[in-house]
């Protein structure tokens, strides 16, 4: 046992000098190997009107999560795409009934995307069919776990102000949470629970200052910890 309480005081600061350095290594050891990162994050817009709002909105958001070094985006509408929800309860397709998701699942499992961005219209304070036959289809996802991992959020967009954008945005993160996907909000300033989105104000949906900063938020967020984990 050392009982030179000077000598203990030079082993205890020599050691917290070699913490602090360790600690500092670490936390630079994310901002040298950026550039080096890449990912890519993926925007569904789950409206049946193809160029619309919502696709507006994401398109906002994507735009945003571009900005951030080292991120590569795509956006995809599934207006005029058959995602027929049925088949995820096991019931079969009529003979020459189309099914585009199966052609749509490996864009969005593949390992190079970091993160997935869902965007819907609100219908009566909730997610529009398409989302939720979209959402009912990942199930295949589940089954392996394929989108473990990857960042999400959430955008809404709703003809009133408070016209349910967020309990729309929460009933569908509360589905992907099942996927052991990271669910993350709009970030800062507002920070809340997702985009929130208001179409009826204006000429244009863009012009809603308040829901384009909450999508901008949105991307930058969903980016940044895209890149942090990839």
């Amino acid at each position: 046992m050392d009982r030179d309480p000077n000598r203990r005081r030079i082993l205890g600061a020599a050691g917290a000098a070699v913490a602090v350095g360790a600690a500092a290594s670490a936390l630079a050891a994310p901002t040298e190997n950026a550039a080096a990162k890449k990912t890519k994050i993926i925007g569904v817009c789950c409206s049946p009107r193809k160029g619309r709002s919502t696709a507006a909105s994401l398109k906002v958001c994507l735009d945003a999560a571009a900005e951030i070094e080292g991120v590569e985006t795509e956006l995809i509408e599934l207006a005029g795409l058959a995602i027929p929800g049925q088949v995820a309860a096991g019931v079969k397709l009529a003979p020459g009934e189309k099914d585009d998701f199966p052609a749509l699942a490996p864009r969005l499992s593949d390992a190079k995307v970091g993160g997935i961005i869902v965007a819907t219209p609100v219908y009566f304070g909730n997610m529009t069919s398409l989302c939720k036959s979209l959402i009912d289809r990942f199930i295949v996802f589940r089954r392996t776990f394929a989108l473990s991992n990857k960042v999400a959020g959430v955008i809404a967009v709703g003809g009133s102000r408070n016209g349910g954008q967020e309990m729309t945005i929460r009933s569908v993160q509360t589905s992907l949470f099942a996927q052991e996907m990271v669910l993350v909000g709009d970030g800062r300033p507002t920070a809340h629970c997702g985009a929130t989105v208001w179409s009826g104000g204006k000429k244009n949906v863009t012009d809603d200052e308040f829901g384009m900063s909450t999508t901008r938020n949105l991307g930058r967020r969903v980016a940044k910890l895209a890149l942090r984990l990839a």
